[in-house]
C-alpha cells in the first residue's frame, strides 16, 4: 500500500468549524485554473483517472481513528480549493459556502488528482488556522488568527500523526 496524507492549512467556512480544529475533507470542489492537472506531456497518452471519491476511504478511516486515539475531534466536508496566492473575498466565501464546501484552502488540486493518477491512496488533514473572509468575529485580523492558530493547530496535527504513523505500519503488515 502507498499513502500520502498532505497536511493543508485551511479557512474554517462552515457554521462551529473554528481555527485550531482539524478536519478530513470527504470531497473537493477545483476552483482553481491554469494548473497542471496530469503528468502526462504533450503528445503523450492520457490517463482518465476516477475521481468520484478524491480521497481514499480507507486511508480517511485511518486517520480519523488516530485522531481518535489521541483525543482529537475532527469534522468531515467539502474542501472548496482556490486559485491563491490572494485569500478570498467575503463574496467568493458566501458561493464557497452555498456550494457546500465546509473549508477553503489553495491546495489540494492538483495533488490530488495527481497523486491518484500515480496509484497512491491520498488523504488530507486539514488544519483551520483562520475564519474565511466574512466570517470571523467582528474586528478579528486574518493574518492575526493565522499567527494565533498556526502553532496550535499544527500541535495538533502533530499529536495525530504521531498515532497515524504506527497505526499506517500495522495496516501495512
Amino acid at each position: 500500500m502507498r499513502w500520502c496524507v498532505a497536511i493543508n492549512v485551511v479557512g474554517a467556512i462552515a457554521p462551529g468549524f473554528a481555527p485550531g480544529e482539524l478536519a478530513i475533507p470527504d470531497q473537493l470542489i477545483d476552483y482553481t485554473a491554469g494548473r497542471a492537472a496530469t503528468f502526462a506531456g504533450p503528445g503523450e497518452a492520457v490517463r482518465h483517472v476516477e475521481f468520484t471519491e478524491p480521497f481514499d476511504p480507507e486511508l480517511r478511516g485511518h486517520v480519523a481513528a488516530a485522531a481518535a486515539d489521541c483525543g482529537l475531534g475532527v469534522r468531515r466536508g467539502v474542501y472548496g480549493v482556490t486559485e491563491g496566492p490572494r485569500l478570498e473575498t467575503a463574496a467568493e466565501i458566501d458561493r464557497l459556502e452555498r456550494d457546500g464546501c465546509a473549508m477553503v484552502g489553495m491546495t489540494a488540486m492538483p495533488e490530488a488528482v495527481l497523486a491518484r493518477e500515480l496509484g497512491l491512496s491520498y488523504a488530507i488533514c486539514a488544519a483551520a488556522v483562520n475564519y474565511a473572509a466574512g466570517r470571523a468575529p467582528q474586528g478579528a485580523s486574518i493574518h492575526a488568527e493565522l499567527d494565533r492558530y498556526l502553532a496550535v493547530a499544527m500541535s495538533r496535527v502533530a499529536r495525530l500523526l504521531e498515532a497515524l504513523i504506527p497505526r499506517l505500519h500495522d495496516a501495512a503488515m
